[in-house]
């Protein structure tokens, strides 16, 4: 052969370039539906979801739903056809999004069921709060205030099956007290949609007709808290309820210090949200995840989950603000300036801050 040198210098050259041109490998794609685009809650944890997500190298393809399940079975569908690698749903009706699951198993992908469990459905993981003890928390608060009294009952909607889980929380710590006869429940009331509208609307009807005095609302989130306690200063504005609530919104923090509502519950978002992109990388790459299972209908399902915190007045700035989930300049802007020594001294206020 008559140039060998000249041969070996272009095998050499081919052999660094061929890298060059090597497919680059394919970045996992996570679809995550969402049944709605209300409320702030879902904004935090979307924005904390994609974070995650995009640290570890995965692209997330958002679809909301509207709270349709008809449009969150198409979208689900859509998301399958653009190859989503795993799929997240955090579903509308937790008893008829099965077909979801099958859908999504048809083609070899896992799901998350994400802070609702989907009922009676296979699904490869659960990532959410402790329920049941949300439910206690609220009750706990409540008695510990008023161990005797009238109480409505104001659970969320019927379709999702969180509603009845936060509920049996609840009556595990009321039932005692209403078999004694010292509580009495003069209503029992579910909002669909967990609908602020529609709980106003439910309240108001219930106080038309009240047995006495109303002494405390068992309101399962903050939105229908909101709607209850605006229910009650519209029929008598001096009454004293006493209201509990559900994900430390900032509306519901300022009525801690406005002294409108009794509690809410914080459930550290970032945990969850992060925590369920971790999981989404995780079975993409068809790892295994380590977690206990929990009883799903007829079925069992691994689930991740997290503890929630009471919050009250006396310890919101050490809980939601200390971890700047609520920002104490803007809860300052809702309040009255005579409010304001209950958020804490000058030190406290910088320390949010970092």
């Amino acid at each position: 052969m008559r140039h060998p040198q000249r041969l070996l210098i272009i095998a050499s050259l081919l052999a660094l370039a061929l890298p060059c041109f090597a497919q680059k490998p394919k970045s996992i794609k996570i679809g995550f539906s969402i049944e709605a685009n209300n409320g702030e809650r879902w904004q935090t944890d979307l924005a904390e979801f994609q974070e995650r997500a995009a640290q570890l190298g995965a692209d997330v393809l958002v679809r909301f739903a509207n709270g349709d399940d008809d449009l969150q079975f198409k979208q689900v569908k859509e998301l399958l056809d653009q190859h989503a690698d795993v799929l997240v749903v955090l579903p509308h009706n937790t008893e008829t999004s099965g077909r979801i699951v099958d859908a999504a198993h048809a083609r070899h992908v896992s799901v998350i069921s994400y802070d609702r469990l989907i009922h009676n459905a296979p699904v490869d993981l659960y990532v959410g709060f402790d329920l049941f003890t949300v439910g206690t928390l609220q009750a706990q608060a409540l008695v510990a205030k008023a161990p005797k009294g009238n109480y409505i009952l104001l659970g969320g909607s019927p379709l999702d099956i969180n509603s009845k889980v936060v509920r049996s929380g609840q009556m595990k710590v009321l039932q005692p007290y209403i078999d004694r006869g010292d509580i009495k429940i003069v209503a029992d009331l579910w909002v669909p949609d967990w609908s602020p509208t529609q709980a106003y609307v439910l309240v108001a009807q219930a106080l038309e007709n009240p047995t006495g005095p109303i002494t405390a609302i068992v309101a399962s989130n903050d939105g229908i808290a909101g709607a209850a306690i605006q229910a009650l200063q519209d029929k008598n504005p001096s009454e004293n309820v006493l209201v509990s609530g559900q994900d430390a919104d900032l509306a519901a923090i300022v009525r801690l210090y406005d002294g409108s509502q009794l509690m809410t519950v914080y459930k550290p978002l970032p945990e969850e949200a992060r925590a369920a992109a971790t999981a989404a990388v995780q079975l993409a790459k068809h790892e295994d995840i380590e977690a206990p299972a929990i009883p799903n209908g007829s079925l069992t399902a691994k689930a991740i989950l997290l503890t929630p915190i009471a919050v009250s007045r006396e310890n919101a700035k050490d809980t939601v603000i200390k971890d700047g989930f609520q920002k104490i300049e803007i809860v300052k802007q809702a309040l009255p300036k005579d409010k304001w020594p209950e958020l804490g001294d000058a030190s406290t206020e910088r320390a949010s801050k970092n």
